[in-house]
């Protein structure tokens, strides 16, 4: 019997190739994250709200399961003895201690990236993530950038497509990378700049496969994969 490709499964091989194609390498990182390394070194602030109970799973040794696949920005850096300029784009299942419904889930994917060099700027990460979604959603999908906060860039920017009934909705966070990252990854940032990004790679399965429930996708159901 011929077997299926879980949708998720290959929302992640389109979106890791398009990045591969452009000059990227996959890097990985743990599941079960410091302190440090999920919010310290990305310049979250002590009192930040995505350190409660309630958003993130906290274990007994102080640890956590991670909220995001961006500290293996860091910890790539940090641990494999990575040299700039250097492009990475990062996979992985990440976990947030929050209510579910249709948009949300407990446990989710994400791809992150990073690319550090003396030149780059916003132009240079509008370009490359406007450029994905096209390759994802078709050359005639309409996008828009705005202001967006995220403790680990500066200036930060969220990333819209536009939907069938005109609305809009928020498909990616991005930003230049914030200095006190860089000095968190040894770099000087008065000499390299970053882009930065993260995306949920559910909500893009979602919109490419016409689901309207991102639990449909975790339940074991045959039936679901066997339609795509």
């Amino acid at each position: 019997m011929k077997g299926h490709l879980h949708p998720l499964t290959q929302m992640l091989r389109v979106s890791l190739k398009y990045f591969e194609d452009r000059g990227f390498t996959i890097a990985e990182g743990p599941e079960i994250e410091t302190e440090w390394f999920n919010f310290d070194a990305l310049n979250v602030s002590a009192d930040h709200p995505s350190r409660d109970v309630q958003d993130t799973f906290w274990l007994n040794d102080g640890r956590l399961l991670r909220t995001h696949t961006t500290p293996v920005d860091v910890r790539a850096i940090k641990e494999s003895n990575l040299k700039p300029p250097l492009k990475l784009v990062i996979p992985g299942r990440c976990f947030r201690n929050e209510a579910t419904d249709n948009t949300h889930l407990y446990n989710f994917y994400q791809i992150d990236g990073i690319a550090i060099g003396k030149d780059l700027n916003l132009s240079d990460l509008i370009g490359l993530l406007e450029g994905y979604v096209k390759e994802l959603f078709g050359d005639t999908v309409k996008t828009r950038v705005r202001p967006g906060h995220f403790s680990f860039v500066e200036p930060g920017l969220e990333l819209d497509i536009q939907m069938p009934d005109g609305s809009w909705r928020e498909m990616l966070g991005a930003g230049m990378g914030h200095p006190n990252v860089l000095k968190n990854m040894d770099l000087d940032p008065n000499e390299w700049q970053a882009i930065m990004w993260g995306m949920g790679i559910d909500r893009y399965m979602m919109q490419q496969f016409g689901l309207d429930d991102i639990r449909t996708a975790y339940n074991g159901d045959l039936r679901l994969l066997k339609q795509f």
